[in-house]
């Protein structure tokens, strides 16, 4: 138990470290606040003071000095347009760090998300990740504004207000003194149980955006498949988890205030009560009727920090739970580091070598082991075999998602482990069965690997995929936005528009990884025709189920359980007739 607790304050106080580090960026700007706050608290205490020496020369018969009076209420109404513009001034600063600060975070956090390695991307829910850069972000900011706005000035209050009262009566002060901390006793035990249900309560928030997310990517196969009630249901019970952590969260945080108040109400009657016996017991000697009242508003405005102070501490409960979350996140590790001699692979030949590889995404289940190749400059090698056999994992490794766990990858000599990882992608040109459309025009989506191309090379490239023709039709030809999802598009033109890409960019490398699985067989062998133009000259691998598309591959290697098990021509294999001939002839046996 004890273990746990000193873990959970470990986190908090990195995380309190790590919040420290973004903001000493600002000091000047948090220099400026604390001034200026310290200026406007010390006019707002001196009010008191003037307001006690009005009533003092209005009290007594005769002894009513009306013009002294109105010159001080006057002088009170100065200082007050002073604060206010001070703390115009203030919140201004306050906001300035806040969000200055809340950028920075969220540029790292995007940042990461770009150098996270892919085993986190395929391990991590996208809705949970989504969650922590905005949702825990929102959290955070909202919790590091509030602390600045009243955290320093409710600090700098109860200071000012203590020096103020002292000179007053001793007393009093100490009576004041005695009692108000109490709040603060409250406030931080339950503070302490605050902290671990905020936490929960962002847990199960990134939960439910994640289910969220995908149900909406995902609507159509949900709809399909008759699962609206079990999605429905799944969501509930998230929700129902989400509202009682949420109710438990608010409720011990809503106690704060409550019962802050109430103790700064005892201490303003014990104050009220014991300096009205110091007034009628001892004389106006000891004490005027205008200290009284100087003082009883001291009691409230050093009570009044504690309450807030109080109320801070829960938003700050969550704030840092949300803060925690995000900061593991930025701190997450990144894909290896390049050498800092790293070569720059420019102008590839496309020999690749691939020497005893042996890779597995967990320790548990091997899957690739002694794999050897070696491709030679303008082979078009096809890779083909049953699910789950590691086809779509060789190209990962090909293009250093992954890097193996032992043997190497060479391109033209050089291990891609020695290479920029953005030269060796920029030298592969890759159309997944899987495409991607993002928001932007029908030009913009083409010209992703290439965003400096012209309009003539953009049309160019869409003419040789074959989807000039269909773009033509869209409302706004090339400049036609596209969502996301592209959902104005059919599968198979979202699919073209990607083969766009790379006939635009023209790489020396090839991977095709079922490029033409949602084209029309009229249009794939259009398709087919245009690569095999492209591939003259070029390093291809092709990834296929469809047996019938890759019979003029130079080498066709069969893959099973991560090995290559066949390799040959597609006539060679036929003639073994050993794996290859009964994948092959299952595909035609109904011909």
């Amino acid at each position: 138990m004890k273990a746990k607790k000193s873990k959970k304050n470990n986190v908090k106080a990195s995380t309190l470290k790590q919040v420290l580090h973004y903001v000493k960026s600002y000091r000047l700007l948090l220099a400026l606040s604390i001034i200026f706050s310290t200026v406007s608290v010390a006019l707002t205490l001196y009010i008191p003071i003037i307001i006690g020496k009005a009533i003092d020369l209005i009290i007594g018969k005769d002894n009513v000095m009306l013009d002294a009076v109105l010159e001080l209420l006057v002088n009170a109404g100065i200082i007050a347009l002073i604060i206010g513009i001070l703390q115009w001034i203030i919140n201004n600063i306050n906001n300035k760090i806040t969000y200055n600060v809340i950028k920075k975070v969220r540029d790292e956090a995007f940042e990461k998300i770009e150098k996270l390695p892919l085993k986190y991307i395929d391990s991590n829910s996208y809705g949970e990740t989504v969650n922590k850069v905005i949702n825990d972000v929102d959290q955070f900011a909202d919790g590091l504004l509030m602390g600045f706005t009243q955290f320093f000035t409710g600090i700098v209050t109860i200071l000012g207000t203590l020096v103020f009262m002292l000179t007053i009566s001793i007393k009093i002060t100490a009576i004041v003194v005695v009692l108000t901390p109490l709040s603060l006793f409250v406030a931080s035990f339950i503070a302490k149980n605050t902290y671990k249900l905020f936490h929960t309560q962002s847990k199960t928030r990134a939960e439910q955006t994640a289910l969220i997310d995908e149900m909406i990517s995902n609507q159509k196969v949900v709809k399909a498949f008759a699962h609206e009630d079990e999605a429905m249901e799944e969501f509930d019970e998230i929700n129902n988890r989400l509202q009682k952590c949420s109710v438990k969260a608010i409720f011990f945080s809503s106690l704060v205030n409550p019962t802050t108040r109430f103790i700064n109400s005892l201490v303003y009657t014990a104050v009220a009560l014991f300096g009205a016996f110091i007034v009628i017991n001892n004389g106006e000697a000891v004490l005027s009727i205008g200290a009284l009242s100087c003082i009883l508003s001291y009691a409230t405005q050093y009570a009044k920090p504690f309450n807030e102070i109080s109320g801070i501490i829960s938003e700050l409960q969550n704030a840092l739970a949300c803060a925690s979350r995000i900061f593991e996140f930025i701190n997450e590790d990144s894909e290896i580091p390049e050498k800092s001699d790293a070569i720059v692979l420019n102008d590839a030949q496309g020999n690749i070598d691939i020497e005893n590889v042996s890779f597995s995404y967990t320790e548990e289940q091997r899957l690739i082991e002694n794999f050897n190749l070696k491709a030679k400059k303008g082979q078009r090698i096809a890779i083909v075999g049953p699910t789950g056999c590691g086809k779509t994992t060789f190209i990962n490794l090909l293009m250093r998602f992954y890097d193996v766990n032992s043997g190497s990858i060479s391109v033209d000599g050089n291990d891609i482990r020695d290479m920029t990882r953005n030269s060796l992608r920029k030298s592969y040109g890759m159309v997944l069965q899987d495409t991607w459309i993002r928001n932007g025009t029908v030009k913009e989506n083409i010209a992703i690997g290439m965003p400096d191309a012209t309009n003539e090379e953009i049309i160019a490239a869409a003419k040789s995929s074959h989807a000039h023709s269909f773009i033509k039709r869209l409302p706004n030809g090339y400049d036609t936005v596209l969502t996301e999802n592209g959902s104005i598009l059919s599968q198979g033109q979202k699919q073209l528009l990607c083969i766009a890409r790379i006939m635009l960019c023209l790489p020396p490398m090839l991977i095709l990884d079922e490029a033409t699985s949602s084209i029309d067989t009229r249009t794939e062998i259009k398709i087919q025709e245009a690569f095999a133009k492209l591939m003259k000259g070029r390093t291809s691998f092709i990834v296929a189920h469809r047996l019938s598309t890759i019979r003029e591959a130079d080498l066709i290697l069969v893959m099973n359980n991560g090995q290559i098990i066949e390799q040959g021509t597609h006539d060679s294999l036929l003639d073994k007739k050993g794996f290859y001939y009964k994948l092959y002839n299952s595909q035609f046996e109904s011909i």
